[in-house]
């Protein structure tokens, strides 16, 4: 899993970039989708995405000229994540951010990525 912390008013599209970059390409044989927001519908990112050997799984823009189907089977697990970040913010601590420095609240939301995969198993 990759994740960082950005400012409120910081664009979704370059830190959606960087952290596909980071990810670096699928680590398993076989198609593997990524799942995103309609905010990462760019062309530089779903571009990005297929370079790095990832299928783009997201919702195209109503405005666009030329749309791309939606596999709305496999962009109904995007539900998953969100749930995720549901249960994120059950975390009181993260809810109301309670800590003042990025440093500690990245470590907190660390913490809580961890106990929700030790719940998983």
């Amino acid at each position: 899993m990759t994740w960082s912390l950005t400012p409120g008013q910081a664009a979704d599209g370059p830190e959606g970039r960087r952290l596909i970059e980071a990810m670096g390409g699928p680590h398993e044989a076989g198609e593997v989708a990524l799942l995103m927001d309609s905010a990462y519908e760019g062309d530089a990112t779903r571009e990005l995405a297929q370079q790095l050997g990832f299928v783009p799984v997201v919702p195209p823009n109503p405005q666009r000229k030329q749309p791309w189907t939606l596999d709305k089977e496999r962009y109904r697990r995007r539900n998953e994540v969100e749930r995720l970040f549901r249960r994120l913010k059950a975390w009181r601590r993260v809810f109301t951010r309670y800590d003042k420095t990025d440093v500690m609240f990245a470590a907190f939301i660390t913490v809580a990525f961890i106990a929700e995969v030790l719940r998983l198993r």
